[in-house]
């Protein structure tokens, strides 16, 4: 029971890839990078694997933990929690760059907030015994705020030559 979390990733997955080879070829390649991005994603979210830095493991069956108020911003496991959602930051800035920063951020609380809500069901529900804490969700905005500012550094930065291109012709 504990590893239907993984099952369901895994179709989801497999069906998504094969509509990805069936249809267009135009983007193929940036939606296989993004189906693996996310396969991996729900996978370290939402099953009782855990990776460390030096291997995998199977995290014992248990409700996990729920932390609210002890605050822990300079540790590795923000570090991390920040590296892995930055690309949804780039991909949703890039997708939508007239959204402002402000809105990139309330999604960044919005997609933390999820993603530890979902943790706690789950462990509740199938035992995967993964922990929701404050610090993630906090960690998980930044990464996606991070992310945005980078893209729109990037098209600020772009903008401002293709300008200074255009009054040189």
């Amino acid at each position: 029971m504990r590893w239907e979390p993984l099952i369901i990733i895994t179709l989801m997955a497999s069906v998504a890839g094969l509509f990805i080879l069936a249809t267009g070829r135009r983007h193929r390649w940036a939606g296989i990078i993004v189906l693996t991005y996310l396969t991996g994603l729900a996978v370290i979210l939402f099953t009782p694997l855990s990776f460390s830095g030096t291997g995998v493991y199977i995290m014992p069956p248990g409700m996990g933990r729920v932390n609210l108020t002890h605050f822990d911003l300079f540790n590795l496991g923000f570090a991390e929690n920040i590296a892995l959602t930055l690309p949804i930051g780039l991909a949703l800035k890039w997708l939508a760059p007239k959204l402002s920063l402000l809105g990139v951020g309330a999604f960044g609380l919005f997609v933390g907030s999820g993603i530890e809500t979902l943790q706690y069901i789950l462990s509740n529900h199938w035992l995967i015994n993964r922990s929701s804490d404050i610090n993630d969700v906090l960690a998980n905005a930044l990464g996606i705020l991070i992310g945005g500012m980078m893209v729109a550094i990037y098209l600020r930065l772009s903008n401002k030559q293709h300008t200074r291109q255009r009054v040189l012709a």
